[in-house]
């Protein structure tokens, strides 16, 4: 990961430098060889003109003074300074004009893309370290205190579905916390003892979405018939184990899933609830 967020800037870097240079390359090559209008209307109106009789600048008042004493006490006479005659406007060469224009455009699309580019990357950077508290799939998620959550599961016939986490949260009944003892782990214990259990949304055989089936009170998987019991223990189907689950923790009645750590499901054989079908099931396994 450390090589990755050094290796994306500076691929983004020497892109950035690449297409810089390639404009300017390009500018260089156009004006190569080229005399501008200005250039040449110059030279010629230098050739064709002749010299003009150069000015007497005015003298003012007391230059005229200062040199009437300067006479009577030496006889010097004053210099007058010749008057450079002024050099007509020219307009400015368009072909010049055009150069900057174009200038102008090009560095404005490589700083475009330069823009573009390092969105990209940090894009890309922010995809491989998100999930650092964002409160997203990837993150610890706080679903919320633990009795208001039962509730809520109750209110939504035994099957809660959390979007943010991509996971379903259902109860896990405290009279068979025992016998999970010997078959879960100590971050999915630590839900299961606070009633809840998290569950993530694929089924393990090829993927899909496991939606719940109000019937028969179980997941059911409608991609390939797999089954599972409210707290995910597969119960049919092809699925080679049960529905993976999160790291769970209870902070002072809060529940928290951690969805950056998913932890396989239990061996097929595994029923700790020994729930079963409390209605048709939604999907026959046999149809599959």
């Amino acid at each position: 990961m450390v090589v990755l967020s050094i290796a994306i800037p500076a691929v983004v870097f020497l892109a950035l430098l690449l297409v810089f240079a390639s404009s300017r390359r390009n500018e260089a090559a156009k004006a190569e060889g080229h005399l501008s209008k200005e250039t040449l209307q110059r030279d010629s109106s230098s050739e064709k003109t002749e010299p003009e009789e150069s000015g007497i600048s005015q003298i003012s008042g007391k230059e005229i003074e200062r040199a009437a004493v300067l006479e009577r006490q030496g006889g010097k006479e004053i210099v007058l300074q010749e008057q450079s005659s002024p050099v007509p406007w020219v307009a400015p060469d368009e072909e010049t004009v055009g150069i900057a224009r174009r200038q102008f455009l090009n560095r404005s699309i490589v700083g475009l893309m330069g823009i573009s580019l390092s969105s990209f990357g940090a894009a890309c950077i922010a995809f491989l370290y998100g999930g650092g508290g964002g409160g997203g799939f990837g993150s610890k998620i706080n679903v919320g205190n633990v009795t208001d959550i039962q509730a809520r599961i109750d209110a939504a016939n035994g099957f809660l579905y959390v979007p943010e986490g991509r996971m379903w949260v259902t109860k896990y009944p405290a009279g068979s916390v025992k016998k999970a003892e010997s078959s879960y782990s100590a971050q999915e214990l630590a839900g299961m003892r606070a009633g809840l259990v998290a569950l993530y949304q694929k089924c393990p055989h090829l993927g899909c979405r496991v939606p719940e089936c109000q019937t028969s009170q179980w997941f059911e998987c409608p991609c390939h018939g797999s089954q599972y019991n409210r707290v995910g223990e597969k119960r049919g189907g092809p699925a080679p184990r049960g529905m993976d689950r999160f790291a769970m923790e209870v902070k002072d009645g809060v529940f928290i899933v951690d969805t950056g750590t998913i932890i396989q499901g239990p061996p097929i054989g595994v029923n700790t609830t020994g729930q079963e079908a409390e209605g048709p099931n939604c999907i026959s396994e046999s149809t599959h």
